[in-house]
């Protein structure tokens, strides 16, 4: 077998046994090889332009020069114009003060970092992280941020996979690991072993935030406090929730497979009826979902067809709609607002 053979086959394989975590990794080399390789013009402009009120900030998926890249639309014309910086980021999420940046460096050795970004785009802080990147969120007033990673040898296949998640503030708070909180499930102390938490969002409470645990082959959506250092279940099958601006109602992706592989689909839960509303899209939508307003949903689908390449779809939060396509070549979409 040629080196190159042996190359494709060993990617095959492990793509199969590490599910999305891999294919999310191969689609980024060959992102990123893509960006070398071919010599683009992207138009680029000051960072603290394109970062600002009324635009959708994203991370670029063109097959250029700027793939990988964050870079943003005008939120009231979604399919006109981009700027692209001349940063680039896996994962990434905007508020008017603040941006996370998830990067994967690759080198001689390839490491894994969290950066916060001030409106200039200058690093103002910077996490080292112990796998590749997967969710990011920064609290609407930019004050606090969180950052989840897998960690690196574990799958995402199921609920066995293995993830950190930490919380820290712009101003050098650390809350270290949401596996240092005490997590109650339906009114019992939990302390498993195999606990995994992931997909914060936050309130406009400075304490209190949203997230989802995982154990035993199951997931819950639980409430944190920060003071407390508590986590407490509120509801069953629930991952990568979504606060809406309102803060009325979370969205999430919720499994409807009945196999053993998983199958998502987008859904909202009203905080005050508890109704779950399941999304009309059929599609396998493994994303955290982000707020456009308090009527639109945001998230982000790879191409089947094109490795390495997304598109960033919206839906009505109510259900009632067909989803729509809203920017192309776009992934890991956030609303920046005043």
């Amino acid at each position: 077998m040629t080196p190159r053979a042996r190359l494709v086959t060993a990617v095959v394989l492990t793509v199969v046994l590490l599910g999305s975590t891999a294919a999310y990794a191969v689609s980024a080399i060959v992102g990123h090889q893509a960006r070398q390789a071919i010599p683009a013009e992207a138009q680029t402009a000051a960072f603290d332009r394109q970062v600002a009120a009324g635009r959708i900030v994203f991370r670029n998926t063109t097959a250029d020069a700027a793939y990988g890249l964050v870079a943003s639309v005008s939120a009231d014309d979604p399919s006109g114009d981009r700027s692209v910086t001349d940063i680039a980021c896996d994962r990434v999420y905007s508020e008017a003060r603040s941006t996370m940046c998830l990067r994967i460096d690759r080198g001689v050795l390839t490491t894994f970092s969290a950066n916060l970004l001030d409106t200039a785009g200058t690093v103002q802080r910077s996490w080292s992280l112990p796998g590749i990147p997967s969710r990011t969120r920064v609290s609407s007033d930019g004050e606090r941020v969180a950052f989840t990673s897998f960690v690196t040898g574990e799958a995402y296949a199921t609920v066995g996979f293995a993830t950190a998640t930490q919380i820290s503030t712009i101003h050098g708070d650390d809350y270290g690991n949401l596996e240092d909180f005490a997590l109650t499930i339906d009114g019992t102390p939990n302390t498993a072993a195999d606990r995994n938490f992931w997909g914060v969002t936050f309130t406009s409470d400075p304490d209190v935030f949203y997230a989802t645990a995982a154990t035993g082959s199951k997931t819950w959506l639980v409430r944190g406090d920060l003071a407390a250092r508590t986590l407490t279940s509120v509801r069953e099958s629930v991952e990568c929730p979504s606060l809406s601006p309102d803060e009325t109602r979370i969205a999430f992706k919720k499994n409807i497979s009945t196999t053993a592989t998983a199958h998502w689909s987008i859904a909202v839960l009203d905080l005050t009826t508890n109704k779950e509303t399941v999304m009309p899209d059929p599609r396998n939508i493994d994303d955290q979902v982000e707020w456009l307003d308090d009527s639109t949903l945001l998230y982000g689908l790879a191409r089947d067809d094109q490795p390495g390449d997304s598109d960033v779809w919206s839906i009505q939060a109510d259900g009632r709609g067909a989803s729509a396509l809203f920017i192309e070549h776009a992934t890991s979409p956030s609303a920046v607002r005043p």
